[in-house]
């Protein structure tokens, strides 16, 4: 009852053996941080090293941040565009000689937090979002969970998610309290359309939401992720077992 969970990042990719009854990582998690976008052939030879370190031999779980359909690749918004319409499935399968699920990263978050953490037990509509490098998100409803691309919903031009990416308090130098009114506004327009009972925040960022949370507002019960940063390598695990 264990496999491989691997989260590729906008600038990392992680990953660790995770124990699936309990969703406990069994081993310190490795981090390959990608300063460039890899193209899908070095991403492959980076989950085998991954695996490699490891001395993996099982499934593996595999979360991308994009579109994900089968084990084919639809969108790369903030990767190299060659993932575009790449069988990464298959890719990732024959660069580790191991069997491959490959899922959205937001959805495998989703799947961690709702089984092992702060959704357990909630079966009534729950958003997730993952604020990285871009914005994963998920509405769980009844134990499924469905992945969606709510950081991609037009605002001023632009995506939702350059304004309120974690990457874009970062790159833009803004204080705790400037960005959480950014998405503060945000959150009230995914209230006004999906109407949750419950938002989860997720990402690395989850892990300092105390700096953050007091200037947010929502109707629904909001809590940070309780796996924080490793929801999408336990998740990844998950779909590998299923």
């Amino acid at each position: 009852m264990k496999a491989l969970g691997i989260d590729i990042g906008g600038s990392a990719v992680k990953g660790a053996p995770v124990d699936t009854r309990t969703g406990r990582l069994l081993a310190e998690r490795i981090r390959i941080a990608s300063p460039k976008q890899l193209s899908p052939t070095q991403m492959s030879r980076t989950i085998a090293k991954i695996a490699a370190e490891f001395d993996w031999c099982g499934p593996i779980g595999v979360g991308f941040p994009g579109v994900v359909h089968g084990g084919k690749i639809l969108t790369a918004a903030n990767l190299h565009p060659k993932f575009v319409g790449c069988d990464a499935a298959k890719l990732f399968a024959k660069a580790t000689r191991d069997r491959v699920a490959l899922l959205n990263d937001a959805a495998a978050a989703g799947l961690a937090e709702m089984k092992f953490g702060a959704g357990r037990g909630f079966a009534g509509k729950t958003l997730l979002l993952t604020l990285g490098t871009g914005v994963g998100s998920v509405i769980a409803y009844r134990g499924v969970v469905v992945p969606c691309e709510l950081g991609h919903l037009p605002h001023g031009g632009r995506d939702y998610e350059e304004t309120v990416a974690a990457s874009a308090r970062d790159r833009e130098e803004l204080s705790w309290k400037k960005w959480a009114h950014r998405l503060n506004n945000y959150l009230a327009v995914l209230e006004c359309v999906l109407w949750p009972e419950l938002i989860i925040i997720g990402g690395g960022v989850s892990a300092k939401h105390d700096k953050f949370f007091p200037f947010l507002k929502t109707r629904a019960r909001l809590v940070p992720a309780k796996f924080f940063n490793e929801a999408g390598i336990v998740g990844a695990a998950l779909a590998a077992e299923e």
